[in-house]
């Protein structure tokens, strides 16, 4: 059974840092897609980044590239993002998820729907 948790939310000023965690079990990442999404108030849930295969590939939304890192430490199963020059768009719940199906191509990253399992969200705020 596949369990992820996220940790790490919070509220900082803008210009701020962050880190979030995602602490995967049961889960194997070899050839698979993890990623972060946010979703704020009244908003769709969008995707944040993404990593494929333990780094692989990893991926950005426009908005975020330059300022996000996604990582992964493979040892410990757990993917991070780190989030620097925080901004008060930047204000959402954050979400981990994972896609169990195997594969690289013939996916967009950015797709919620072609994720199986996701963590319980995080809340970041970024005040001005």
């Amino acid at each position: 059974q596949v369990h992820l948790v996220g940790s790490g939310g919070g509220s900082v000023q803008a210009g701020g840092s962050l880190s979030l965690s995602c602490a995967a079990s049961g889960f194997y990442y070899t050839g698979k897609w993890m990623a972060w999404f946010r979703q704020a108030p009244g908003r769709e849930r969008e995707g944040v980044a993404a990593i494929y295969s333990g780094g692989v590939s990893i991926a950005y939304d426009d908005s975020v590239k330059g300022r996000f890192t996604i990582s992964r430490d493979n040892a410990k199963n757990t993917m991070y993002l780190r989030m620097n020059l925080l901004k008060p768009e930047d204000t959402a719940m954050y979400y981990c998820a994972a896609r169990d199906t195997p594969g690289y191509n013939g996916v967009r990253w950015d797709w919620s729907s072609i994720y199986d399992y996701w963590g319980q969200g995080t809340q970041v705020t970024v005040s001005s």
